[in-house]
């Protein structure tokens, strides 16, 4: 399928590896121009050098913490007059409703929450002036149903879920689309930390974790990066403008809801 948006420019943050790479794989695969950000410049600049070379696109490169408002002001400049804006994050870590404090809830926030609102106020205007526009922020399925040793993530992504809820609706009438993909566990860095944890805990080995976690999911396995990008891409897609402030699982089944 032509995703008719070879030529446009995203800027697709946290995108050195996992989910946020398989996000800018795809939409270089469909002719999109890039801004890469990440903290690690070295992996990043990797990363953006093999898409150049496997679907030659323009990449801009921007080693920042987005959680950071220096980081942000770095990502923003860069990305002036983008088409299009995929927000991400690494999860914050995991634990208990009692190993948390004041602090540990706002760095969750400025990482899962006000990060990505911050560059949805910076870019999205522009966007509504051209009169066409995409963002796709990826949270968590813990918006949907709550994992309890993930506490922090379920508090900061769905405070974000809230804002994309109301504030999607008040943009789309300017051909701009804001919309949530909530993975599930996919075989990324993410899921061999959640993993450890287990190998931690109950004494078993990685795979034995791994084969636990898998048993749990209809699918029967995990995710991959390559599949979670293809529906990034589509919701970027000039197809997907009439999808406005949904929040789309790819968890293989895992959250088990009707609606």
């Amino acid at each position: 399928m032509d995703l008719g948006i070879k030529g446009k420019k995203a800027l697709v943050c946290a995108s050195s590896k996992g989910l946020g790479l398989g996000c800018a794989e795809a939409l270089a695969q469909a002719g999109v121009d890039l801004v890469m950000n990440a903290r690690g410049a070295e992996a990043l600049q990797a990363s953006a050098e093999r898409l150049r070379q496997e679907y030659g696109v323009a990449i801009t490169t921007v080693a920042a913490d987005v959680a950071t408002p220096e980081g942000q002001a770095l990502v923003i400049a860069a990305a002036e007059g983008v088409d299009i804006l995929v927000n991400n994050a690494g999860g914050p870590p995991p634990g208990m409703w009692s190993d948390w404090d004041r602090e540990d809830f706002i760095k969750a926030l400025d990482a899962n929450m006000l990060a990505p609102i911050a560059l949805i106020k910076a870019l999205v205007p522009a966007m509504m002036d051209r009169g066409w526009g995409r963002v796709v922020n990826i949270t968590s399925q813990s918006v949907r149903a709550p994992i309890g040793v993930l506490g922090l993530s379920n508090s900061a992504r769905t405070g974000l879920t809230g804002y994309v809820a109301g504030t999607s609706r008040q943009v789309a009438g300017k051909g701009v689309t804001i919309n949530n993909l909530l993975p599930g566990i996919h075989a990324t860095d993410r899921a061999d930390a959640l993993d450890g944890g287990v190998v931690k805990a109950q004494g078993v080995t990685l795979e034995e974790a791994r084969a636990q976690r898998a048993a749990t999911i209809p699918a029967g396995r995990y995710g991959t990066r390559d599949e979670f990008g293809a529906a990034c891409a589509f919701l970027c897609s000039t197809h997907a403008g009439f999808i406005v402030g949904q929040n789309l699982l790819l968890d293989g089944g895992a959250t088990n809801i009707t609606m």
